[in-house]
């Protein structure tokens, strides 16, 4: 074959590899009309024509829902612990980088942390919120422990100084035999003794009120503890791709209209139907517990 009929080869055999990674891109990509995740707006409203390749897809980028990319903004996830041993605590150490590739340093404290990071399996088992430290260098360190194998998703949710509210994800894996779990709906959960029940249906595109009654033994609790600055903190993964949403209550404790118990009242706006996960993280007796539901939208509106 003479030099001009291998350039044109390889020119086929590059268009077709680019088509094919679109395609593929394009078919496991994020949900349409991601309103309500943080990060999120209404991609209808868009207008990116006429513009550059780089700019149409830092717009598709803005109207993706949170935790679905490990890089954005501006800021880059960057695991420096990517496999995990179960049943081990060790440190995971992780760094956010800035646009210019160094690490980020200086974080504004949000909730009463400058850093939260949530660890799930896959498959939602396995939910952890913990809170890591920052040194010097800009790395980030926490214990952590996973009891099984499988691929784990961390969302680190965190506000640099100066930049905007922002929760990047990244997967990490514990070698073993895999086994997945099965969740089915349920709006109780039982934990320690403890019982909390959700009232209240997500409708996608629009603002939802659900209400999370914690008792104990029959009785409801009225003296829950704050925790980092509220009586409870709900997690909504989306099922799939794991969308993240992070939604605090309506009132905050000292505020002199909300009650410590026995409801924790939320607004949440998921972007789509489909089945989420919902993690509560609340304070009683000096001790955070997590209750986990299971619930399924209708279509609703998409915006």
């Amino acid at each position: 074959m003479n030099t001009a009929a291998k350039l044109s080869a390889y020119g086929v055999v590059l268009a077709l590899v680019a088509g094919g990674g679109w395609a593929a891109g394009t078919a496991v990509g994020p949900h349409p009309g991601a309103a309500g995740v943080p990060g999120g707006e209404d991609a209808g409203h868009s207008d990116t024509h006429g513009g550059t390749v780089a700019e149409a897809a830092q717009v598709k980028q803005d109207h993706e829902p949170a935790g679905l990319a490990s890089s954005r903004g501006g800021y880059t996830l960057t695991p420096t612990t990517t496999t995990l041993i179960p049943g081990t605590t060790a440190p995971f150490t992780f760094r956010i980088l800035g646009a210019d590739g160094a690490p980020v340093t200086a974080y504004e404290v949000e909730h009463e942390k400058r850093m939260h990071l949530i660890v799930v399996r896959r498959d939602t088992a396995g939910f952890q919120h913990i809170h890591p430290e920052l040194g010097e260098d800009g790395t980030w360190s926490v214990p952590l422990t996973v009891g099984d194998a499988g691929v784990y998703r961390v969302f680190a949710d965190f506000k640099p100084s100066g930049g905007e509210a922002t929760t990047l994800g990244a997967d990490v894996f514990a070698a073993g035999d895999f086994r997945p779990a099965e969740h089915r709906p349920s709006h109780v959960a039982e934990v320690d003794g403890y019982r909390v029940e959700l009232d209240g249906e997500l409708a996608p595109g629009t603002s939802s009120k659900v209400t999370l009654t914690v008792t104990k033994n029959g009785r409801e609790v009225t003296d829950l503890q704050p925790y980092l600055g509220a009586y409870g903190h709900l997690v909504a993964l989306r099922g799939g791709d794991l969308a993240y949403l992070h939604v605090h209550p309506d009132g905050e404790p000292g505020d002199g209209r909300t009650a410590a118990g026995p409801a924790v009242t939320f607004f949440a706006e998921v972007p789509t139907g489909g089945t989420y996960r919902l993690f509560l993280d609340f304070r009683h007796g000096d001790k955070v517990r997590t209750a986990e539901f299971t619930v399924e939208t209708g279509e609703g509106s998409h915006r």
